[in-house]
């Protein structure tokens, strides 16, 4: 009996230092940089975002919670490539940009991508006066929804109640946007 108390001591003593080691491992800049919060395409977000006056923070995180950062990317939507835009509205962008010769393919290309989302976002900027909740809803759930919540609810620029927004995907998608960016601007932002 007592062999098996040194063993379960033992054991005990292992599950408390390997538990250590692995909150150490998970909490560390390098591990949150490189599992959790990559960066990649950081020289193009930080120049699209920031010639659209849009934080790259915020496109990052955008980014991240949209395709995981695969430019490639596709919705059952219909969404296509790392911002996940709708074709629809990358033509649009294209025109308003004066962008030439856009085909819907060129979605899968990073810098294009990057470049018509971060558009998008300044435009939504724009329209809902920086607002980031409501650029958030709009990107993800339609800027005509927002503005008919807006309406119906009497919401202002000020509205920043998340938990009141009425699609569960919109809200769930709002909160994880400006958590990642939140931790994007920790990670990065020194």
């Amino acid at each position: 009996m007592r062999i098996f108390f040194t063993w379960l001591k033992s054991l005990f003593l292992f599950l408390m230092v390997v538990a250590a080691a692995g909150y150490f491992i998970y909490t560390s800049e390098w591990f949150q940089k490189n599992c959790l919060y990559p960066f990649p395409y950081q020289e193009i977000v930080y120049r699209h975002a920031l010639k659209n006056e849009v934080d790259p923070f915020l496109a990052v995180a955008v980014i991240r919670t949209e395709s995981k950062f695969l430019p490639e990317a596709r919705s059952d939507k219909g969404a296509v490539g790392l911002m996940q835009m709708m074709p629809e509205t990358a033509r649009w962008v294209a025109g308003q940009i004066k962008y030439n010769g856009f085909y819907d393919n060129l979605l899968n290309d990073p810098e294009v991508n990057i470049c018509f989302g971060t558009w998008y976002l300044a435009s939504l900027n724009g329209e809902f006066n920086n607002n980031e909740v409501l650029v958030l809803a709009a990107y993800n759930g339609g800027r005509g929804n927002v503005k008919e919540w807006m309406r119906k609810y009497g919401w202002t620029d000020e509205f920043h109640e998340i938990e009141a927004i009425p699609f569960k995907e919109t809200r769930d998608y709002v909160r994880k946007v400006l958590e990642a960016k939140k931790r994007y601007q920790s990670l990065y932002g020194r």
